[in-house]
């Protein structure tokens, strides 16, 4: 409860000046009421039934940078409206405030969930990777469809209990990985089928990913807190710390106890398309080795509250209805960049130059940038006069038509429509990820023996148990799958 301090007794004039206020303040609010009442809920009809207007109703969690485009990309399908805007820094609201100042501001997402939710019917999340998960749950346990900023979650057990919920709960779901919607991934597709390139094997993906700092120590001042954001409903699940200078709005993203990394931030992007091309879902072993900087002239560093600079992932996948055995799928970030192909003359572009996606098959290869652009076999003469029947439908606008989908999937209702990125196909891969990052994140088995600090991962193949969630050959990589929420925020439960 908190503190009130008594006032005196109001005189016959601040009387009449507070019931003329009173007034004035019903009638606007009953005009825009008035004005709003053709625009309800689809679920105050009834199931089954749609609103009048047949519009969706949006309420954004995280409303700057990302999520402000992303709601942006929402009202401008022509089919929905923002009703409703969430974010823990008003500074970074101000462009979405102004843009939608018909829809009413919360700094708590609770209590805009907790007062409003039987008025709108969708929620946007684009928040740190940490607030993904309870934020989105929170919302398909009142029956709302969800679009959820990539990663989907910061942790292995949260992509699950979210990917179990989408289907539980019955609501349409999206990953905001739009390069899912683009027409390359589904030219790739049919490339493969037709039998282009042979059976694949070996997938090879890399970024000039992280554009912000990593491999530090956790800075030992504190800085002073803008006044306009609120830290600790900023931190939510993450552990109590003190602030620090520009963590926020962006390099949160190379500290452990918020982000997920280089991997988090540009795997859904570009692992997306040999997931959807091969099947993939669960991998069942994962190695990498890691970048380490040097601290002065004799030392390397280690920081374990800090992503490493670079690393090089090797995930195994099982065989899929695709795949004739195992595939390889090789992560590398930091400018790391696996061996340039053979048949990829040398001033010609591998991938779009910083980033990329390349598939190995027994009878020939074929690549594309980020977000599935840009498809081409190697060697490139093998795109000339290249001509293979069109087998899969197109999203119209490709990933600018990702949040029309999304929306026209939500207005239909649960089963209605396709999606390209509902959870139970965005909940594995982010798994996928974050079972990397957990190679990333284990602690040295060998370190002893090695008589130094090294960077986690570095010497084991991590085996994993996929139906219990869990590394079977090395136990203190564990903590990572499922992580403690802060106390006052309450794990995750069905």
């Amino acid at each position: 409860m908190t503190n009130q301090t008594l006032k005196p007794s109001m005189n016959k004039e601040e009387k009449i000046t507070k019931e003329t206020n009173n007034r004035r303040d019903f009638i606007k609010t009953t005009a825009i009421a008035a004005a709003a009442f053709m625009i309800v809920p689809r679920h105050v009809l009834g199931r089954g039934f749609v609103a009048p207007s047949d519009r969706l109703l949006i309420a954004g969690i995280g409303v700057g940078g990302k999520g402000q485009s992303d709601i942006a990309m929402f009202a401008k399908s022509g089919k929905a409206d923002i009703a409703f805007l969430c974010d823990v820094d008003s500074r970074r609201a101000v462009r979405s405030v102004n843009a939608f100042p018909k829809a009413k501001f919360y700094k708590d997402w609770r209590e805009m969930l907790d007062k409003e939710h039987k008025n709108f019917d969708a929620v946007s999340v684009s928040t740190p990777d940490h607030n993904h998960a309870i934020q989105t749950l929170a919302a398909m346990q009142l029956g709302k469809h969800v679009y959820v900023q990539k990663p989907l979650t910061h942790d292995i057990y949260e992509a699950r209990i979210l990917t179990q919920a989408a289907k539980k709960y019955k609501v349409v779901t999206q990953m905001g990985n739009q390069g899912s919607s683009n027409d390359g991934t589904r030219i790739m597709k049919e490339w493969y089928e037709a039998g282009l390139i042979g059976d694949v094997h070996t997938v090879k993906a890399w970024t000039d990913r992280p554009v912000w700092p990593q491999g530090i120590p956790w800075p030992t001042k504190a800085a002073e807190i803008p006044k306009e954001l609120d830290w600790d409903l900023w931190l939510g699940t993450a552990p109590q710390k003190n602030y620090v200078d520009k963590l926020v709005p962006f390099n949160w993203r190379g500290w452990w106890d918020y982000g997920t990394g280089a991997l988090g931030d540009m795997g859904c992007h570009l692992i997306e398309t040999p997931f959807s091309i091969l099947n993939l879902k669960y991998a069942k072993d994962v190695q990498c080795s890691v970048g380490s900087v040097y601290v002065d002239e004799f030392k390397r560093g280690y920081f374990p509250d800090s992503c490493p600079p670079s690393s090089h992932v090797t995930l195994t996948f099982p065989k899929t209805d695709k795949t004739k055995g195992d595939v390889t799928l090789h992560w590398m970030d930091g400018g790391i960049q696996p061996e340039r192909p053979s048949e990829l003359e040398p001033n010609e572009i591998f991938g779009d130059g910083g980033n990329g996606t390349l598939f190995i098959g027994t009878k020939g290869k074929m690549m594309c940038d980020t977000y599935g652009l840009n498809p081409r076999l190697l060697p490139l003469s093998r795109n000339e006069n290249l001509k293979v029947a069109q087998k899969y439908p197109r999203v119209k606008d490709g990933a600018e038509g990702h949040y029309n989908q999304w929306v026209e999937a939500s207005i239909a209702g649960y089963g209605k429509l396709e999606v390209s990125s509902p959870f139970e196909i965005a909940g594995p891969l982010t798994e996928a990820l974050l079972m990397a990052n957990l190679a990333i994140r284990g602690y040295d088995i060998h370190k002893e023996i090695l008589g130094e600090d090294v960077y986690p991962g570095r010497s084991a193949k991590l085996l994993w148990d996929n139906e219990n969630m869990k590394i079977t050959n090395f136990d203190d990589v564990n903590q990572f799958v499922k992580r403690n929420y802060r106390e006052g925020w309450a794990n995750l439960t069905l």
